[in-house]
């Protein structure tokens, strides 16, 4: 999009710092994309060695605690988001928030099918 935008830029000296810092940015953005993407693409050699599996060691209730607090803040943060800026904005924090909102919904579930 930013090399797009290149070709809209009006010919100031504002537009084209604008047009610099967006493609830098863009630049980054790609190359860390890319780095995070293909930095683990190497495997490592590693002697084959049979570990004995390890024991599963039941939630304790400070999981639960956490994945408790995890849940009452993100209620907190929508419930809040939708008094002050709409339903639309606490639609969009919601689904922002959902890799907290799944995390903690995991260490809940995960504590109460144990008991």
């Amino acid at each position: 999009m930013a090399f797009a935008a290149a070709t809209h830029v009006a010919d100031t000296r504002e537009g084209l710092i604008a047009e610099v810092v967006t493609l830098l940015a863009a630049l980054v953005g790609i190359s860390l994309l890319l780095h995070g993407l293909l930095a683990g693409a190497r495997p490592a050699p590693r002697p084959a060695l049979s570990r004995p599996a390890a024991p599963v060691k039941p939630p304790s209730a400070r999981e639960f605690t956490i994945g408790a607090a995890g849940l009452g803040l993100a209620v907190v943060l929508v419930s809040g988001l939708g008094v002050t800026a709409g339903w639309q904005w606490a639609a969009l924090g919601s689904v922002m928030l959902l890799p907290m909102i799944a995390g903690s919904a995991f260490l809940c579930g995960r504590f109460l099918r144990a008991r």
